[in-house]
């Protein structure tokens, strides 16, 4: 039987800008109600690990929070990498895109994608 319960603390921080961006990446994709919003971490990238951010359904080993008016997946395993971090939307001259703000991380990388523990 899988594990239904929503937790109350919020591991991670949306901004204003992302969740703008989310929102309308969300309106003109036309993702269906039933997916929520997944971050997650993968082996890769520069630095290590790169991150997961996008839109999907519900998964047995996920743990599920609502944040900003989004439900957010994240898989139990990769809670530990996530716990604090906020997710940013930035349109700069030499940026634009999603930035991740991981407390947990010792170094990034160049492209704000990538990271180590």
């Amino acid at each position: 039987m899988s594990d239904t319960k929503q937790t109350t603390l919020q591991p991670l921080n949306l901004t204003a800008g992302a969740v703008e961006q989310l929102q309308r990446i969300k309106a003109e994709q036309n993702v269906p109600d039933d997916h929520g919003l997944r971050v997650g971490v993968k082996g890769g990238g520069c630095s290590g690990f790169s991150y997961i951010l996008g839109f999907d359904v519900k998964k047995e080993q996920d743990q599920t929070h609502e944040i900003n008016g989004f439900t957010v997946f994240i898989e139990k395993a990769h809670a530990l990498y996530l716990l604090g971090i906020e997710i940013d939307w930035v349109n700069g001259l030499n940026n634009r895109g999603f930035v991740f703000n991981n407390p947990n991380a010792k170094d990034t990388c160049g492209c704000g994608t990538s990271f180590s523990v």
